[in-house]
């Protein structure tokens, strides 16, 4: 039975944003460049920490806003009232309201 669990654990770890060693043990934390232009900046909690949310950074805010994880069947999924970060890989979908806009980890 062990050997399908490690499938699974690479498919999951493959989700994860590209980040240093060191950062590992705590927050991880993926600069985002959007094709509208936008940087923005998320910190994700530990791996281990249940539930996981994400505190997303965008320029001109004053305060991050932190987004609970959301049930997902394909890659991490933060959403709350009219805001939704979703990440898959090295790409994440920002939506805000009606407003999509792709962005990649630079």
């Amino acid at each position: 039975m062990q050997r399908g669990l490690l499938p699974i654990a690479w498919g999951v770890l493959a989700l994860l944003p590209v980040v240093p060693a060191s950062a590992q043990g705590g927050p991880i934390t993926a600069r985002y460049a959007c094709a509208d232009g936008t940087h923005l900046t998320a910190v994700f909690t530990p791996p281990a920490t249940m539930p996981g949310s994400v505190a997303l950074t965008l320029p001109g805010a004053g305060q991050p806003v932190t987004l609970p994880q959301a049930l997902s069947a394909d890659g991490g999924r933060y959403a709350a009232e009219n805001l939704e970060f979703w990440v898959k890989g090295r790409e994440a979908t920002y939506t805000r309201g009606s407003t999509s806009v792709t962005c990649r980890t630079s």
